[in-house]
């Protein structure tokens, strides 16, 4: 038996076993059944992964069963594996497998812990199965899976209506996405009649230049399916403007957002984008929107990071930000440097966001940074992983030497200058400035959180605390801090001491932590080398052996540069934060508006409000007050309803109760008949 069925299949049975009989077995056994089942999956994942790496492996297909056999649609269930797969197994296994141990000390204070940790491995098997498919059926059940997963995940504290709202709001954004994917695998089917993705590909470039008809039109076949897969991956994955989703699945508990956020789910549309690489390279309309709509994001999300509070919001429009550089990398046809970002930025940013965890776990789960301060004497362990962190983000190395954001990041720039496009040398500036503030934003949260003075005093968690006012549970987790946005915040501990996390918090963010410091070092070679890269990936993914030349091949400064945009992000973030404290509130009183456009997210939520949420609303009162109540009641049952009731108010005056009138109205009703028939008879 392969082994990559244990992989997929070990989540599965371990979600059965929690979710179903996690009462009688008790949450300890809940719990080493879903954790045990992901840490056997990464053990076996990473051999498969070495053995891509060493280049003796092959891709191999597993069957496992015949799934749906009509007219020309054949449908196997079947897992694929080759490097691009090897890739992302290690990626979920090892990231879901840490979350799981993180959330035995995260939650353990939770009465629904058996629960939660099915989710969690219900949604990695459905992550699992979307990154093993062999068609794009099977990808696309993957794909709602996780969608149900995260639904199930994000709004898990059910009783918290923001929590309820943020569920809602991430499900429906969705359905946006996944209907363009879906109308994309009808349309490949009808284009190369199978849903087999080896097939698929191997067809793509004979549709070249072809037509298709949609909405009306002639286009480009590749060019139209092309599209509408990518819009699936801009939900999936939150790109603009799909993207408002993201943010808001913050009212999740923190190991959801590391499992979620950092390295998994919205992750799957870089990966589809990579995996159907050779359709994409058919279309140079459709890499160039990628291109676009990545740099877009990219430089969206970082200007929003800068102004937020909360800690888990700014890493998770940092997310949003990196995915950016994905889109924008695959975009110019780098996909392997893609891939090589998806693979580092698992690993530093699931450590930032189970690391920001661990901050709100010592500061009973306060999550504005303003009401942090000098946490690193307090926190040691906690201070110095995050640190780590925010090297790898940021880029921190020299030639030869780097974490991880050094290897990947660096590579997507040179790529987009290398590629010689306009998207690209658009793209490759925006990404420079983007690698600025993503300096400013990620030393911002380390100096506002573990630096300065304490300002514990005035955050309404640690009073809660000291007061005993309400229990240390995980779930008073706030998406938003109350506090007023101009507010500068009381000085002092009022006498609270934070606490360093317990090892199952520690120990997954220690691992997590070398990977963010090695991972890059040790893997830039089989991902985006000239030489060695295309040893690794074999066609998984349409590798440029020239671009991946050029890029090497950048002049200095290009290469320089992300180091340059770094430094001075850096600066400005110890000039505001340390240096002069007061330059911040002086920046938002002389650009008010700025500050407020930027802070407000560049209110596309109250755009979409406008657009799309008002005019569903009226729509959907109108249907429902003048449609349905006033119209089809009110002439359908209730009309009927109501004809009766007047029909028995007639009778019931006839119901005399004297023999006489009943006698009297059976011979009228004779005489009727007779007349009736008489007349028939004529």
């Amino acid at each position: 038996m392969h082994p990559l069925l244990f992989i997929v299949f070990l989540p599965l049975l371990a979600a059965i076993i929690a979710g179903l009989f996690g009462r009688w077995i008790g949450k300890t056994a809940a719990k080493v059944v879903t954790t045990g089942s992901l840490f056997i999956g990464a053990f076996l994942s990473w051999p498969i992964f070495f053995s891509y790496i060493t280049g003796g492996a092959q891709p191999i297909v597993v069957p496992v069963l015949t799934w749906i056999q009509s007219g020309t649609l054949n449908v196997d269930w079947a897992l694929r594996v080759d490097s691009l797969t090897a890739v992302m197994l290690v990626v979920v296994t090892s990231v879901s497998s840490l979350v799981h141990l993180y959330s035995w000390g995260y939650m353990e204070e939770d009465p629904s812990q058996p629960r939660f940790f099915a989710y969690l491995s219900l949604f990695s098997f459905a992550m699992l199965m979307l990154v093993t498919a062999d068609s794009l059926v099977q990808m696309f059940f993957g794909w709602e899976g996780v969608g149900l997963a995260s639904y199930l995940l994000i709004g898990f504290w059910y009783h918290k209506p923001s929590a309820n709202a943020a569920a809602l709001k991430a499900f429906v954004v969705n359905r946006v996405g996944d209907f363009g994917f879906s109308l994309g695998i009808f349309g490949t089917f009808l284009v190369f009649g199978t849903v087999s993705i080896p097939a698929i590909l191997a067809a793509a470039p004979g549709m070249a230049g072809s037509t298709i008809g949609f909405a009306g039109i002639r286009a480009d076949t590749m060019t139209v399916l092309c599209l509408l897969l990518f819009v699936g991956a801009m939900g999936k994955s939150a790109q603009l403007p799909l993207h408002t989703w993201l943010p808001d699945a913050m009212e999740g508990p923190t190991p959801v957002s590391a499992l979620i956020h950092a390295a998994t789910m919205v992750t799957a549309g870089v990966f589809m984008v990579c995996r159907l690489s050779p359709m994409f390279e058919q279309s140079a309309t459709a890499s160039h929107v990628v291109t676009y709509v990545g740099a877009a994001t990219c430089i969206f999300a970082a200007t929003v990071g800068c102004a937020q509070n909360d800690i888990k919001r700014v890493i998770a429009y940092s997310t949003c930000s990196q995915l950016g550089y994905m889109f924008f990398a695959a975009g110019v046809g780098a996909y392997g440097a893609a891939m090589f970002h998806l693979f580092t930025h698992a690993f530093f940013k699931a450590l930032l966001f189970l690391g920001a965890g661990s901050v709100i776990h010592a500061m009973h789960h306060e999550q504005d940074m303003r009401y942090y301060g000098a946490l690193r004497k307090e926190i040691p362990i906690t201070f110095w992983v995050m640190v780590i962190g925010t090297l790898a983000i940021t880029g921190v190395g020299v030639e030869g030497f780097g974490f991880a954001g050094f290897w990947s990041k660096d590579a997507i720039l040179e790529n987009a200058w290398a590629s010689g496009s306009v998207s690209g040398t658009i793209a490759f500036w925006i990404g420079a400035l983007a690698a600025l503030l993503t300096s400013f934003y990620s030393w911002r949260l380390i100096f506002l959180t573990f630096f300065g003075k304490p300002r514990w005093a005035a955050s309404e968690h640690v009073q809660h605390a000291l007061h005993g006012d309400h229990a240390d549970h995980p779930d008073v987790e706030h998406g938003d801090s109350a506090h007023d946005a101009y507010a500068v915040p009381a000085t002092g501990t009022g006498g609270y001491h934070p606490h360093e996390s317990p090892l199952p918090i520690l120990i997954p963010i220690g691992l997590l932590a070398v990977g963010a410091a090695l991972a890059g070092q040790m893997f830039h070679g089989a991902f985006v080398d000239a030489t060695t890269a295309p040893e690794y990936w074999r066609g998984a993914v349409a590798f440029s052996e020239h671009l991946a030349h050029a890029a090497h091949e950048s002049s200095e400064w290009v290469k320089l540069t992300p180091t340059i945009v770094m430094l001075i992000g850096l600066l400005i973030a110890y000039n505001n934060y340390m240096r002069n404290p007061e330059a911040p509130a002086a920046f938002v009183a002389t650009f008010p508006k700025v500050y407020q456009f930027v802070a407000n997210k560049w209110y596309f939520d109250e755009l979409f409000n406008f657009l799309f949420v008002r005019p569903s609303m009226w729509l959907g009162r109108l249907f429902w007050h003048r449609g349905d109540e006033k119209t089809i009641d009110r002439f359908g049952p209730h009309g009927a309803a109501y004809a009766v009731g007047i029909g028995n108010r007639v009778t019931y005056r006839v119901q005399s109760g004297f023999l006489y009138s009943y006698a009297l109205v059976m011979l009228l009703g004779l005489i009727g008949a007779a007349s009736w028939a008489i007349w028939w008879a004529k």
